[in-house]
């Protein structure tokens, strides 16, 4: 891994290095995009860049790999890494775009720090970066050579829409099938899809969207929540799912990428462990393929099914959440709602909280939802004894980041898992 003269120079000068986040990655993605603009146009996220919460992703990964490097030296952080790849393999991350982030990324740096970066800080740096992206470019290597797929435009492919279920006032439905009329590629459930759209201005944005159906289905379907901004604009690509995407039009869909999935001895009942899956608001969408997959291949074992929502009237999917989950032999269903409808369990409303409900030994429990619903619902099952490592969960959008080699769970490992340049919504 890390040479022993880089690591200690890394060791000394990541205090410095992470207090400047803020104004060496200010100064990379201005150098970035003004020598490269179709990269805000057409890879990353506008809407993220215009409200400033994606600024410190990419050199708060890279930091916080650092800091990874010099605490535990012979141990690669390949959560991390992998879920970043996963990420960068569904917008089809080239090689030679490391490159390019490189030279900026470095430049920006030497004008942050000015005589601080010295040859031996520059060096060890350099080292950092290379031992990451290099690793990165071979675990994306390996994920486009599983699925026949290329970095790149052509790593994603034309489909049809050829359905739309309106789920809620904010969640549509689109069901898709391949335009060339090719069988569609396999998925896990949990996995997701980049969809690019080209927009007004011409911009060919790209955002994930959770796949929400089962597995092996003739058909993909994902569920799009329209992002509403508030005081700032609306989400630009779900905005468009929704105002414009209809039956016969075609979007751009990549191979489907992620690494929030179910185990396969949970699937091929080897191991029927307890399993919990718990999520709020729309990361019901890998749940409810989870609970799906989980029927369709007569699993037998407890599952705990746990979601918070707003109201029934905003819970996406609900009627397929309770059906397949009515479907398993061993299910228990907990629903929450801030604005529940009459006759709602009053133990059942407001937030999640786990404390009174049993959670058995030996259970995996799958989470996806706002990071601070992540963060509480981890906290309450760790208290109740599930293993730290038998949680799982995926982070929707970037991350704010600090350079941390101590921090875990969904501040620390989520944060270590989110995507440099996209998002799972907007």
């Amino acid at each position: 891994m890390l040479s022993d003269q880089s690591a200690a120079t890394v060791r000394a000068t990541l205090p410095a290095v992470g207090a400047a986040i803020e104004d060496i990655t200010a100064r990379f993605y201005d150098g970035l995009f003004a020598a490269h603009p179709e990269l805000l146009r057409d890879l990353f996220n506008r809407g993220n860049q215009a409200a400033g919460t994606q600024r410190r992703a990419l050199a708060g990964s890279i930091a916080a790999f650092a800091a990874h490097l010099v605490d535990r030296p012979d141990e690669r952080p390949d959560v991390m890494l992998t879920r970043i790849a996963h990420k960068h393999a569904s917008l089809g991350i080239a090689p030679a775009q490391y490159e390019t982030v490189h030279r900026h990324l470095f430049a920006a740096i030497g004008e942050v720090l000015g005589d601080a970066v010295t040859p031996a800080v520059a060096a060890a740096w350099d080292e950092v970066y290379w031992l990451m992206a290099n690793a990165l470019v071979a675990i994306e290597a390996r994920l486009y050579a599983e699925r026949g797929s290329t970095a790149g435009p052509d790593a994603l492919r034309a489909w049809e829409v050829v359905e739309r279920i309106e789920e809620t006032a904010d969640v549509a439905t689109f069901r898709l099938r391949p335009a060339d009329g090719t069988p569609p590629p396999a998925f896990r459930a949990g996995q997701y899809v980049s969809v690019q759209v080209e927009l007004a201005d011409g911009a060919r944005q790209i955002r994930q969207y959770s796949l929400s159906g089962l597995p092996g289905a003739d058909l993909r379907q994902i569920s799009v929540k329209r992002v509403r901004g508030g005081a700032g604009p609306d989400g630009e690509v779900s905005a468009h799912l929704h105002a414009r995407a209809r039956v016969g039009d075609l979007l751009r869909i990549s191979a489907p990428y992620g690494d929030l999935v179910l185990d396969e001895h949970v699937l091929d009942g080897r191991t029927p462990a307890p399993l919990l899956l718990a999520s709020a608001g729309i990361g019901v969408t890998p749940m409810v393929a989870m609970l799906e997959q989980l029927a369709a291949t007569g699993h037998r074992g407890p599952v705990t099914v746990v979601h918070a929502d707003r109201s029934p009237a905003d819970h996406a999917l609900r009627a397929e959440h309770r059906a397949h989950a009515a479907a398993l032999p061993d299910a228990d269903v907990h629903f929450w709602y801030e604005h529940p409808e009459p006759g709602h369990p009053a133990d059942r409303t407001g937030r999640v909280d786990l404390t009174a409900l049993p959670v058995a030994p030996g259970t995996h429990a799958y989470l996806c939802g706002p990071l601070p619903f992540m963060k509480a619902v981890r906290a309450q099952l760790i208290a109740q004894g599930v293993a730290p490592a038998a949680v799982h969960y995926e982070v929707f959008g970037p991350d704010l980041w600090l350079a941390s080699p101590s921090s875990s769970g969904p501040v620390g490992e989520a944060t270590m898992s989110s995507t440099v340049t996209g998002s799972r919504a907007a």
